[in-house]
């Protein structure tokens, strides 16, 4: 049997608090998982500095992929039981298509990094080229595994995650509205947040979820379960993803990166403190191999030793980030922003330097998105056979859909508020800074 189809002499299960089994069949499958590239993301946090704040979340990108996989792998087989197709072109699943779709699913987060988004913003990696990087060098376990498939295997799982692959079916398996993916992230980390309100039916949006020609819809009969879905995913970004002190741990970890670099990027001594895993990056000079040494372990180690750095912005930065203390942050908008120079002017008299202890934040341009239909566009099948924009009919969804949420957030040291913890504060300027704050901004 060739190495596309071998299958496993017994099926392989990990048990999963999401899923409570993750299927392996094929030994394709299982060797990609062995490798070390997809062994590296149980070192990779799936919400970064959000497990600051919501001390369970804890999980990983590895049990991430795990749980896309199970579920695509589940979709998979509903679409070969009840949609198989039966001519070419006649918009049904076709089953050749399985490996491809069950290994993109699980590749498709193989390129993030440590602190991926902070990170990227300071180097300019981007994690979804590097995924595209580690599916097709030929210097990874991962190309080397996809090759025993075929020649042109890795291109086509890469295309997949690319969405450039011309099966819209299998591209919208994984990435659109309600894919794989979002499921997944949603139950994971609503789970392991603790929170109630990111959970959904998943077995009924599975079970009313069919191909057509053109990519994946839902039965109109299960329209309240996508309704659901929706719903819950608005949730989770107000509660979890926007989080105001999970955005200032970003804040302190994008000034802590920011000043390391500043500091090793010019020439230095061999000396224990050296991020010697970093320099490829503050050099501005790093390839696929220094990328897949990082993860979240190897930056807080370094993290830990600036904590005794001379530099006394890294080793203060260091410590609010180690030790958890985050900034104070405050809503403004165009009514109150023109305050925020002066208040920065409070701030560096008070001993602080705007330049690494303020910031402001717009959570609108957080990685999440709510439903918006000028995107591709939830789908749902009428008994006709005719299709349906999910908003044009659901009132609910219509409510949220394209809805600017969030807040714009300006941070700035907690200590600023108490002078007694800062006795270099000048009492003039502590008490204009808490007078506009408390008249004129809403304390969080």
């Amino acid at each position: 049997m060739d190495y596309a189809h071998q299958q496993l002499e017994r099926e392989k299960v990990f048990r999963d608090p999401v899923h409570n089994y993750v299927h392996v069949k094929y030994q394709v499958i299982l060797d990609l998982i062995n490798t070390s590239e997809f062994q590296r993301l149980r070192r990779i946090h799936q919400l970064g500095t959000t497990s600051l704040i919501f001390h369970g979340a804890e999980h990983t990108r590895f049990a991430h992929s795990l749980g896309v996989y199970e579920i695509a792998r589940r979709i998979i087989e509903s679409f070969e039981e009840n949609f198989p197709s039966k001519i070419p072109g006649d918009g049904l699943w076709d089953d050749s298509e399985k490996l491809l779709t069950l290994c993109a699913a699980l590749l498709h987060d193989i390129g993030h990094g440590a602190y991926s988004h902070t990170f990227e913003h300071i180097f300019g990696t981007d994690h979804e080229q590097i995924t595209r990087d580690i599916i097709t060098s030929d210097t990874t376990e991962i190309n080397h595994v996809l090759e025993k498939v075929g020649p042109d295997f890795p291109e086509k799982v890469a295309s997949v995650i690319n969405k450039t692959y011309p099966n819209k079916q299998v591209v919208e398996m994984i990435s659109s509205q309600l894919d794989a993916d979002r499921m997944d992230y949603l139950l994971r980390d609503a789970y392991n947040t603790g929170v109630k309100y990111g959970t959904f039916d998943l077995s009924r949006i599975l079970e009313v979820m069919r191909p057509y020609q053109d990519g994946i819809c839902f039965e109109m009969s299960g329209m309240h379960a996508v309704e659901d879905y929706i719903v819950s995913r608005f949730q989770m970004y107000q509660q979890v993803y926007f989080h105001p002190v999970s955005r200032s741990m970003e804040v302190i970890l994008n000034r802590l990166l920011q000043r390391a670099n500043e500091i090793f990027s010019a020439e230095v001594t061999h000396d224990p403190q050296t991020p010697y895993l970093l320099l490829p990056f503050f050099h501005h000079d790093f390839n696929l191999d220094d990328y897949l040494q990082l993860d979240d372990g190897v930056l807080n180690t370094y993290f830990i030793h600036w904590k005794r750095y001379p530099d006394d912005l890294l080793s203060n930065l260091a410590s609010r980030f180690i030790d958890r203390k985050p900034l104070k942050s405050a809503k403004f908008d165009d009514s109150t922003k023109d305050l925020l120079p002066r208040l920065r002017k409070i701030i560096e008299q008070s001993g602080f330097n705007p330049k690494y202890y303020t910031a402001t934040d717009n959570s609108f341009d957080l990685p999440y998105d709510a439903y918006r239909p000028g995107k591709k566009q939830i789908q749902l099948m009428q008994n006709d056979g005719t299709l349906i924009e999910l908003s044009s009919i659901s009132p609910l969804v219509r409510a949220i859909s394209d809805r600017q949420s969030g807040d714009n957030r300006f941070f700035f040291p907690r200590e600023i508020l108490r002078p007694e913890e800062n006795v270099d504060l000048f009492q003039p300027e502590y008490d204009e800074f808490n007078n506009h704050i408390r008249n004129d901004q809403l304390i969080n």
